[in-house]
């Protein structure tokens, strides 16, 4: 019954595909906000706290149906060569992830990783300028080995790594300490530096007690968008009707768009816990991720807007549970003070969801109806567990009920294209939040007219195992659009 009441906004666009309505373009809007790593105007002046993605699902990899993935990615555009400082967590920001296990939109549980920074290694007892310094030929006085490992010989090139410790609080329970002094997986320098990265990115997947699995380090951005197209009014690189039948069901073909997120890499960190370690009776849960900093360096801007999570010596700067709710739906003068709130107190917000702003854009753009307002569809979707429910919570949903699918057979629009294991039912890396959006958002018309950004997938394949986002571009062969190394 939560299944069909979670999705039932969403199945809503799918019965009303039969309506088709002649349209002609129309006058542009006021640029429409859409897709981006930097949706608010504070956070974008501070990437190491700013969360590109929020993903939560049930585990996909062998073994792991009974597990649930948090996974946050930090950090938006990481060029891979930019060296000498390659990209690293913030030992100032406290990286947490929150889950609602009884359906009251408050915080249960909260897991919270923090991060310190150790000066060592060869590189630092020579007082060397490069963070990573790798293998020369012999006789070329190199006495720096290629950084193979993450502790112990083969790390001695390592020099400046990251050790980062994992607490876990809930009601009755108080704060427990999962894990100290992890290693975190450090940037994808290039094949001289790292010559094995993928088995060096293993050495930093733990398995701790009671069946938890978790991750911190680089990897591969793996969400997918013509970002340039999108934030130029939606200037979409094909009219609409965008995607034929054939485009829009290939979820392995990009028909038209350019995925501009392609070769860059983001901060992640995953954890993968057992179902039965965050539910109880209520088998949906909601969640969260966010990021805090010490008060003394919050911005006077975020003090106006203190909550639960300004406790203590912390503020939070940001937090992520849907996709895209900053970006399309909270208008600009509130993007800020959003970031600050908790999600239970979305109904301060609840006018963008009834009269949505890139609804509007929409309609002004391509001249296709849109559904009337006030809407009541967004608000049952994100901000609910059923319509039934008196309570307005923005967080990302997951009735962990619903069987997990293979990588291989996940569908990009989800429950539009019968995939129930998807966004809006928590979110994975395969699902195209984009395009579901916007068909959701536009209505009826524009689901049936499959309108959409042109990219269906992202540029590099996705794993099948944990932490299900793929090792990072490199510094030494990543290369721009336009030049192709020799």
């Amino acid at each position: 019954m939560r299944r069909r009441l979670l999705l039932g906004g969403l199945l809503g666009v799918v019965a009303a595909l039969g309506l088709v309505a002649s349209f002609v373009r129309g006058p542009a809007p006021e640029a429409a906000k859409a897709a981006s790593h930097r949706e608010a105007p504070l956070i974008s002046l501070d990437p190491a706290a700013d969360i590109t993605d929020f993903f939560m699902f049930r585990g996909y990899g062998t073994g792991d149906a009974d597990k649930v993935v948090l996974i946050m990615n930090t950090q938006p555009g990481e060029e891979p060569s930019s060296g000498p400082n390659y990209f690293n967590f913030d030992p100032t920001v406290k990286y947490s992830f929150g889950v609602d296990n009884n359906g009251d939109g408050k915080d249960d549980i909260t897991l919270d990783f923090q991060f310190r920074n150790e000066i060592r290694g060869v590189s630092s007892a020579l007082g060397l300028p490069l963070a990573y310094v790798g293998n020369i030929p012999p006789g070329s006085g190199s006495i720096v080995p290629p950084i193979t490992r993450l502790d112990g010989p083969g790390s001695e090139g390592l020099s400046l790594r990251q050790r980062y410790t994992i607490t876990m609080s809930g009601p009755g329970s108080g704060q427990k300490t999962l894990a100290r002094d992890l290693i975190a997986v450090p940037s994808n320098v290039g094949p001289r530096t790292m010559p094995n990265y993928p088995l060096l990115a293993s050495q930093g997947m733990y398995s701790l007690p009671g069946g938890v699995k978790v991750f911190a380090g680089q990897r591969e951005d793996p969400f997918y968008i013509d970002l340039g197209a999108v934030f130029d009014t939606l200037n979409f690189r094909r009219a609409v009707p965008a995607l034929t039948p054939m485009e829009d069901a290939n979820d392995n073909v990009n028909p038209f768009g350019v995925d501009m997120l392609s070769g860059f890499n983001v901060q992640t960190i995953a954890i993968e816990l057992p179902i039965s370690m965050l539910t109880n009776a209520y088998q949906t849960l909601g969640g969260y991720a966010y990021t805090s900093r010490p008060k003394v360096q919050v911005r006077s801007s975020w003090h106006s807007y203190r909550h639960s999570h300004d406790h203590g010596p912390w503020v939070q700067v940001q937090r992520l549970a849907n996709p895209l709710v900053n970006e399309v739906i909270i208008g600009l003068p509130d993007k800020d003070k959003w970031n600050a709130k908790e999600p239970d107190q979305e109904k301060e917000f609840l006018d963008y969801y009834t009269n949505p702003r890139l609804a509007t854009a929409l309609n002004l753009i391509f001249g296709a109806p849109v559904p009337a307002t006030p809407r009541t569809d967004l608000s049952n979707l994100l901000l609910k567990y059923g319509p039934g429910d008196p309570n307005y919570s923005e967080l990302l949903r997951l009735d962990t009920t619903v069987p997990p699918k293979p990588l291989a057979q996940q569908k990009r629009l989800t429950v539009l294209a019968g995939d129930n294991a998807g966004w809006p039912n928590g979110r994975r890396p395969r699902d195209d939040v984009t395009d579901i959006a916007v068909r959701v958002v536009g209505g009826p018309v524009y689901t049936a007219l499959a309108v959409g950004d042109g990219v269906n997938v992202n540029d590099a394949p996705l794993p099948t195992e944990f932490p299900y986002i793929g090792n990072p571009n490199d510094g030494r062969n990543r290369a721009p659009f336009n030049h192709k190394n020799p």
